[in-house]
C-alpha cells in the first residue's frame, strides 16, 4: 500500500512539473506573439492614416471578386446577409449563393425576395461536386446568382461555387455573416499591393449577438448580455488580434476563417479545391496551399488583416457551443493528420518546424495538458503540505495562461480597432476576461478533450446548429 502511495505521489509531482514547464513555454510563445502583434498593429494603423482604403475604389487594377455563400438551412439570416453583401463598397464583384440541399425555405426565400429566375448557365466542372439541379439569377441584381444543388456539405458547396465563379479571386462567407461596407477593400488590399505574391487573405470575425443589424446593415455595435457570448467575444479577440497577427507577420498562418477569407482561384483549383472529408475544410485548404507553395518553390504568402470585419452569429447556449468546439477540434486533428509529412520536414521550412508543431502541441494537445493540470490542482489541495503550494503556483500560472492574455487582447482591441464605441462594453469585456480561468476555459478544455474522444470513436457528423438570425428584416 505504501508503495502505491509513493507511486501516486511521484506521478503527481512529475505531472505538476510537466504541466508547469509546458505552461511556461506556451506563455513565452504567446508573449512573443503579443509583442509582434503590438508592433504590427501599430504599423497598420499608421498606414491607414496616410493611405485611405477608399482610394482603391478608383484604382483600375483592383481585382474582381466572386463572393461564395454556402447555405444549408439558413432561412433565418440569409436575406440580411445577402443584402449586406450586395451593398459592399467594391468596384466589381458577384455574389454566388450555393443552396446545399436545404430542408427549410432558404431557396424559396431567395427566389422570392430577390426575384430570381432560372437561367441556362454552363458550369465548368474544374472540381468534382454533387450534381447541380438549377441556376438562378436575380432580376433586380445582375451580379447575384443562386445555385441549387444536391446536399454534399459545406466543402462541396464551396467547390460548386468555385466552378460557377467568373473572377480570378473568390471569397468564402458563411450564410449568417454580415460584412462591414469597406471590408472587401481592406481584405483585398494586400492581394492588390502584392502583384500576385499574396494568394490568400483573411479578415477578422466578430460576434454579432448584441449588435443592432437591420436589413443586412450594421447599425450599431453592441455587446450581448449573456456571459457565454461575451466570453466568445473575448476568445475571438485573443485568437485574431494576438495569434493570427503574429503568425501572419512571418507567413506562418495555417487558418483563414471559413467565415471570411479571400483566395486565388487558380491556386485553389490547382490544390484540388476544398476537402469534403474533413469538418475543418478551411484550415485543411490553407495547409494544403502552403504545402503546394513550397513544393513549387514559389514565394507566395497567405496573410491576415485585422481591420476588415465580418460579423457572425455565435452560439448562445452551452449545448451548441459544445458541439461547435468539439467539431473544431476534430477538424484541427484531421488537418494535421492529413498533412503529417510536413512535421519537421526541411522541405516545408518554417511551416514544418514552427506552425505544424505549434498547432499540434499547443492547440491540439494543450487541452489535455490543461485538464491534467486541473486534476493535479484538485488532488494537491487534498494532499496538503508542499503539494498545496505547488497547486497555488499552477493556479497562478493558469490564470496568466488564460485570463491575463485575454485581458491583453481586450486592451489591444481598444488600442487599435476600437470597434466597441461604449466604454461600458470595454469594461465588461475586461471584467469577464478576469473570470475566464474560473469557468469558461475549463469548459472549453473539457469540450476540446471531448473532441479528442470523438476522434478516437471516429465520430464524423457535423452536429446540428440552430440559428435565429442576427438581422432584423423589413
Amino acid at each position: 500500500m505504501e508503495l502505491l502511495d509513493n507511486i501516486w505521489l511521484n506521478l503527481i509531482w512529475f505531472g505538476s512539473w510537466f504541466v508547469l514547464f509546458y505552461m511556461i513555454i506556451v506563455i513565452l510563445f504567446y508573449t512573443a506573439m503579443l509583442a509582434i502583434s503590438f508592433v504590427q498593429l501599430r504599423k497598420q494603423y499608421q498606414l491607414d492614416d496616410r493611405e485611405p482604403y477608399q482610394d482603391l475604389l478608383q484604382v483600375s487594377y483592383t481585382k474582381p471578386v466572386s463572393i461564395l455563400v454556402p447555405a444549408y438551412n439558413e432561412s433565418a439570416g440569409i436575406y440580411g446577409s445577402i443584402r449586406s453583401l450586395l451593398s459592399i463598397e467594391y468596384p466589381e464583384f458577384e455574389v454566388i449563393v450555393i443552396n446545399d440541399g436545404s430542408k427549410d425555405d432558404t431557396l424559396d426565400k431567395l427566389i422570392t425576395r430577390f426575384q430570381m429566375v432560372e437561367v441556362n448557365k454552363v458550369v465548368q466542372k474544374k472540381i468534382d461536386t454533387k450534381p447541380i439541379k438549377a441556376v438562378y439569377q436575380s432580376k433586380i441584381y445582375g451580379n447575384l446568382i443562386v445555385i441549387d444543388k444536391e446536399n454534399g456539405g459545406k466543402a462541396d458547396a464551396l467547390n460548386a461555387g468555385i466552378n460557377a465563379s467568373n473572377y480570378p479571386y473568390f471569397c468564402s462567407l458563411d450564410g449568417d455573416s454580415i460584412l462591414e461596407r469597406d471590408a472587401f477593400l481592406k481584405v483585398m488590399k494586400p492581394i492588390i499591393d502584392s502583384d500576385g505574391d499574396v494568394i490568400g487573405s483573411g479578415g477578422s470575425i466578430r460576434i454579432a449577438n448584441g449588435c443592432k443589424i437591420e436589413n443586412g446593415e450594421l447599425v450599431k455595435i453592441g455587446l450581448s448580455t449573456k456571459p457565454i457570448v461575451i466570453m466568445q467575444v473575448i476568445e475571438y479577440l485573443r485568437a485574431f488580434l494576438m495569434g493570427r497577427v503574429g503568425m501572419s507577420r512571418h507567413n506562418l498562418l495555417l487558418i483563414v476563417s471559413g467565415a471570411f477569407g479571400v483566395f486565388s482561384k487558380k491556386w485553389v483549383v490547382d490544390a484540388g479545391g476544398y476537402n469534403h472529408n474533413t469538418v475543418g475544410e478551411d484550415m485543411e485548404l490553407v495547409v494544403r496551399l502552403h504545402r503546394l507553395i513550397r513544393e513549387r518553390k514559389e514565394n507566395k504568402k497567405i496573410v491576415y488583416v485585422a481591420d476588415p470585419v465580418c460579423w457572425t452569429e455565435a452560439p448562445e447556449s452551452a449545448k451548441f457551443l459544445r458541439r461547435q468546439r468539439t467539431r473544431w477540434h476534430r477538424g484541427l486533428f484531421e488537418s494535421l493528420w492529413t498533412h503529417k509529412r510536413l512535421f519537421f520536414n526541411p522541405k516545408y521550412g518554417s511551416i514544418g518546424f514552427i506552425s505544424m508543431p505549434y498547432f499540434l502541441f499547443v492547440e491540439f494537445l494543450g487541452p489535455v495538458v490543461e485538464l491534467i493540470g486541473f486534476i493535479i490542482m484538485i488532488c494537491s489541495f487534498f494532499l496538503g503540505g508542499i503539494y498545496v503550494e505547488f497547486a497555488i503556483v499552477l493556479l497562478l500560472v493558469s490564470f496568466l495562461y488564460g485570463s491575463l492574455f485575454s485581458m491583453m487582447a481586450v486592451l489591444l482591441e481598444e488600442w487599435s480597432l476600437r470597434k466597441f464605441p461604449r466604454v461600458i462594453d470595454i469594461v465588461r469585456l475586461f471584467f469577464f476576461s478576469l473570470t475566464e480561468s474560473l469557468w469558461y476555459r475549463p469548459l472549453t478544455v473539457l469540450w476540446r478533450c471531448e473532441g479528442i474522444i470523438d476522434i478516437i470513436r471516429r465520430k464524423r457528423n457535423w452536429g446540428e446548429m440552430v440559428r435565429k438570425g442576427v438581422s432584423n428584416e423589413s
